[in-house]
């Protein structure tokens, strides 16, 4: 049987409806418990101000949380260099997610630079369904590859019949959208608070891509 292998590409630009806010949180602290404690403290703190926004205790995700031992160098009497322990440090990063609202948006990062806990945060846009637009890809992508085979064996005088096989990559499809970094807007909340509820951010497109292999019998 012969046959022909044909990849098609399928290229869509999508409008991001949904906002993320990525938060990280971290602290130093001589005790391992106390650590434990304080981060957990932070954590709760942060769902108190979310929550005065509509949000669920539990819309807000962890993406990472650590421990790790924390060390300072210093010169002994004799000149040398040692190190000695400051301390625990936890590093905890959060998330969540809502309709894009850029007047909630304003209200929140505000609420962030200026609550009880300080977090360092960024935002990100996305889109509310990726499936569906995963499948539109998907679609376009098998139809430019039905279109490049019907060119190629309509040129080479033979027939296009029935498909074999479809092959995909099944990869992940980055459909986020990150416009600037957190840190800088903490900052520039913290020196212009007013301006974080007036926030003019307007998402560009997020363009993806992907391609299908199609092999067709030819005849």
């Amino acid at each position: 049987m012969r046959t022909i292998r044909v990849t098609g590409k399928g290229q869509i630009k999508v409008r991001p409806d949904m906002t993320q806010i990525t938060m990280s949180l971290e602290g130093l602290y001589k005790d391992y418990n106390e650590t434990l404690r304080l981060s957990s403290q932070d954590t709760e703190t942060l769902k108190d101000i979310l929550s005065g926004f509509g949000f669920e205790r539990s819309d807000l995700k962890t993406l990472n949380f650590s421990v790790d031992t924390e060390y300072e160098s210093y010169k002994d009497r004799d000149g040398s260099y040692k190190q000695r322990f400051t301390g625990y440090r936890y590093r905890h990063m959060l998330k969540v997610e809502f309709d894009s609202d850029n007047e909630r948006l304003g209200k929140i990062l505000y609420a962030l630079a200026n609550g009880k806990v300080r977090p360092e945060f960024r935002i990100s846009y996305t889109v509310k369904d990726p499936e569906a637009t995963k499948n539109t890809l998907l679609g376009k992508a098998v139809k430019d590859a039905r279109e490049k085979a019907s060119v190629l064996t309509e040129a080479a005088g033979i027939g296009l019949k029935d498909i074999q096989s479809i092959d995909y990559s099944w990869g992940e499809i980055d459909f986020e959208y990150r416009p600037m970094d957190g840190g800088i807007l903490a900052e520039r909340c913290m020196a212009e608070p007013t301006a974080a509820y007036s926030l003019d951010i307007e998402p560009d497109d997020i363009e993806v891509s992907d391609t299908v292999t199609v092999v067709w019998e030819i005849g």
